[in-house]
């Protein structure tokens, strides 16, 4: 498998990964004791950070989104067990942030 191949996924898994935790709190669940505002900007925050290298494809910046990944497969293992309603979206995040973890650790294996 082709390296580029590698970052595509990672791109995938990002994305899904920024868009389903940006619909999360907003439509998907709104939260009545959190802030809305709030609420996004510790769950997208973290992705924001190296974003930038990110799409350069700096490989530094790929490693960190790598690192960065796990804490939301974290929460969506735990949502899935927790909430059966929200087990779907749970899944999702599951899948885009396994995605997004292994995509960019292998595209940046591959580099060197």
């Amino acid at each position: 498998m082709q390296r580029i191949h590698f970052y595509y996924a990672a791109l995938i898994g990002f994305f899904g990964l920024f868009f389903l935790l940006m619909a999360w709190p907003t439509l998907i669940s709104p939260s009545a004791r959190f802030p809305t505002a709030v609420l996004l900007l510790i769950g997208v925050g973290p992705l924001l950070l190296p974003f930038k290298g990110f799409l350069n494809q700096n490989l530094k910046s790929c490693t960190w989104m790598s690192y960065l990944s796990l804490p939301y497969f974290i929460h969506g293992v735990i949502e899935a067990y927790v909430d059966p309603i929200l087990r779907p979206y749970a899944l999702l995040e599951i899948v885009f942030s396994l995605l997004l973890c292994f995509g960019a650790g292998f595209y940046v294996y591959k580099a060197e």
